[in-house]
């Protein structure tokens, strides 16, 4: 099924009202602030009822089956529902800078980058603005939207949100940051953070899969996880590596990702002051071949 299909059958305006209804007393997240979103109050997120960007642009800076030849068509949503101590767009994360717009205008965003010739349109921290994007959708699909929908989230899912974008979304691109609660907790106030985690991409992979690509090698279906490994194996990089191996699959997908430095409030932080060591980055590499994980991306080892 597609969103087309969810378009034609009415099912997408039911999702739209439905994810509408949840804003009024918002728990689209795991946080659940319950404030008024329909009135203006704006809850851990940041966001309130309209939609805020912070750009849209083509993008070929992601992984391979997503940037491919011509770009992502990258909306950055602006807010998030982590609070990562060591964001590296914190600008938009955390401080919300970005326009607040119609759902009409966010639908000609999208169907601007259809027209630049992007291969697909990928929302980036779009999880608290789920409703807004539905409706966006339906709005553009009516004007000949027509490009795979990418969901570039933190993996900070509820099901029920989720369940909401079961035939929207064409691939998915979850984080999966932290094994071990109290770190999430510490670094991201993200309470329960590998459980929910967990629980929300084995319902990605439900919804779409392992990673399908074209004859090209453009992504047009399934899952690609990130982990950004942190410094002193505070993102328990093996232990989530070996997790994803044994009950996801070995063909999963991950992007293994050495980019880490500390921005935002990293350098007041204890532990995370620092850049990851070419060390501690092979360490994970090493892990994820003892898992068996042989499909995705590994960085170059990361600059001291």
């Amino acid at each position: 099924m597609s969103y087309l299909d969810l378009y034609h059958s009415g099912e997408l305006i039911r999702c739209i009202k439905a994810g509408y209804a949840r804003l009024e007393c918002c728990d689209l997240c795991p946080h659940a602030c319950g404030v008024n979103r329909l009135a203006g109050q704006v809850g851990i997120c940041g966001g309130g009822r309209s939609p805020r960007i912070a750009s849209a642009s083509v993008h070929r800076g992601e992984e391979p089956p997503i940037s491919g030849s011509r770009g992502s068509g990258t909306i950055f949503l602006s807010g998030c529902t982590l609070n990562c101590r060591f964001c590296q767009n914190f600008p938009i994360s955390q401080l919300r800078n970005g326009t607040d717009l119609s759902t009409g205008q966010l639908a000609d965003k999208m169907l601007g980058l259809q027209k630049k010739g992007a291969h697909n349109v990928n929302f980036v921290t779009p999880s608290h603005f789920t409703p807004q994007i539905l409706a966006a959708l339906y709005l553009a699909i009516r004007k000949g939207f027509r490009l795979p929908i990418v969901w570039n989230t933190s993996g900070y899912e509820r099901l029920d949100t989720l369940a909401l974008l079961d035939g929207v979304v064409d691939i998915y691109l979850p984080d999966m940051k932290y094994a071990a609660p109290d770190q999430a907790l510490l670094l991201s106030s993200a309470p329960g953070y590998p459980g929910v985690n967990r629980t929300a991409v084995a319902e990605m992979l439900r919804q779409v899969g392992q990673l399908q690509c074209d004859e090209e090698g453009i992504g047009v279906r399934g899952v690609i996880v990130r982990h950004l490994v942190l410094p002193e194996g505070r993102a328990g990089s093996a232990e989530t590596l070996g997790y994803i191996a044994e009950h996801f699959g070995e063909e999963t997908h991950i992007a293994l990702m050495s980019q880490y430095f500390p921005a935002h409030l990293a350098p007041e932080t204890p532990g995370i002051g620092r850049r990851v060591t070419p060390e501690e980055y092979a360490e994970a590499v090493e892990a994820l071949e003892v898992c068996g994980l042989e499909n995705g991306w590994v960085q170059d080892e990361p600059d001291t």
